[in-house]
């Protein structure tokens, strides 16, 4: 049997949680369109997320260890695709909706700069002498609504409010968006803004050791790989990967749990009961909140700050630093779509689209290029 969007929808009124987004009461799009006969509103906007031209540079992006040192390493792209796995499973888990939890992970760093945070970081220096800065999670709502386009009639990809409230309030220690209103996110942005913890924890402890940064005897002392350890049949806890994989379980697993309890306790049956929660109802124990944050120092001191690292990041910055500069003073030598732009934005905000959409190897090869 062929299921249309309105069998699909009906079985997300019958199956989710009272407290899940249903796609047949999305708050809509800004721009009215008609709906299509197999799709949901949340799966079409998965669908023109990953189509983008903004999703597919993902794949030229560093995450923290430079593609071309390896097939094995994790780009931005990976990363994204891990966060989207991640919080589908636990949506899943917790009765949510998959599709607007997937969508909303896979947009939530589409506006990532090349060369990872130190790149962000560059990048906003150069903002700031203008009055204005750079926060890559702003930048995937500004690209997603302005730079992106699917139609002659308006920029943007047309997504829905969800999604682009999900992006808007995306949160980790690396993500501080000025967010429009003071309302809550829904809880399956909420669980992105978790999966992207868990998976950048998971995939940094795995690239590292891959990249011989740090072995597997320097975190015996971390808690985390202890009771990982521990939890281990015999013999499984002498590989490494098996324990990075308990790792991850256990993280997932703690988030699960505590979230349905606190679902529980605080009385949550509505959309708008999230909404109207003043608190994050998804997060970690405190015990597990404790063994994450020791394997964060762990990989702050050990991985972030190499020297492999360190030595790329400030490559990074001085690349990306000089191209603002450069298309900033010489603003002719931007592609057409950017030129065509000047006479009606800020100069520094178009040099800004340019650069910050720019993959690792175009920046590298554009800084030799300049630099002959």
């Amino acid at each position: 049997m062929i299921r249309k969007r309105e069998d699909i929808e009906k079985q997300e009124l019958d199956i989710l949680a009272g407290y899940a987004v249903k796609s047949a009461e999305s708050k809509g799009r800004e721009y009215s369109e008609k709906e299509t006969v197999d799709r949901t509103c949340f799966q079409r906007d998965k669908d023109r997320i990953i189509y983008s031209k903004s999703y597919l540079r993902l794949r030229g992006k560093t995450q923290v260890v430079l593609a071309s040192h390896g097939d094995h390493f994790r780009t931005r792209l990976d990363h994204t695709q891990y966060v989207a796995s991640i919080s589908r499973s636990i949506s899943q888990a917790l009765g949510l909706n998959q599709d607007l939890a997937e969508a909303i992970a896979l947009a939530h760093d589409l506006g990532h700069t090349c060369f990872g945070h130190e790149g962000e970081s560059a990048l906003n220096k150069m903002m700031e002498k203008y009055g204005s800065r750079f926060e890559h999670n702003e930048q995937s709502l500004w690209i997603v609504e302005n730079l992106e386009k699917k139609s002659k009639n308006y920029n943007g990809l047309n997504l829905t409010f969800e999604i682009r409230d999900g992006i808007d309030k995306h949160r980790t220690i690396y993500d501080n968006p000025e967010s429009r209103d003071n309302i809550m996110p829904s809880l399956e942005a909420q669980i992105v803004n978790i999966a992207d913890e868990i998976a950048y924890n998971f995939h940094d402890l795995d690239d590292g050791l891959r990249a011989e940064v740090f072995a597997g005897l320097d975190l015996e002392n971390l808690k985390i790989w202890q009771t990982a350890k521990k939890a281990l049949e015999e013999g499984d806890s002498d590989l490494p990967m098996n324990i990075r994989s308990k790792i991850m379980e256990m993280m997932i697993n703690d988030l699960i749990q505590v979230t349905d309890q606190n679902l529980e306790t605080n009385n949550i049956n509505s959309v708008e009961d999230i909404y109207k929660y003043s608190k994050n109802l998804a997060h970690f124990s405190d015990l597990m909140r404790e063994m994450i944050d020791g394997l964060k120092t762990f990989l702050f001191n050990k991985f972030y700050k190499s020297d492999d690292v360190k030595h790329y990041n400030e490559e990074g910055r001085k690349i990306i630093t000089f191209l603002f500069e450069k298309f900033y003073n010489k603003s002719d030598l931007m592609p057409d779509e950017f030129k065509s732009r000047l006479n009606d934005e800020e100069k520094h905000i178009v040099v800004k689209d340019y650069v910050a959409g720019m993959t690792d190897s175009f920046a590298i090869s554009l800084y030799k290029q300049f630099n002959q």
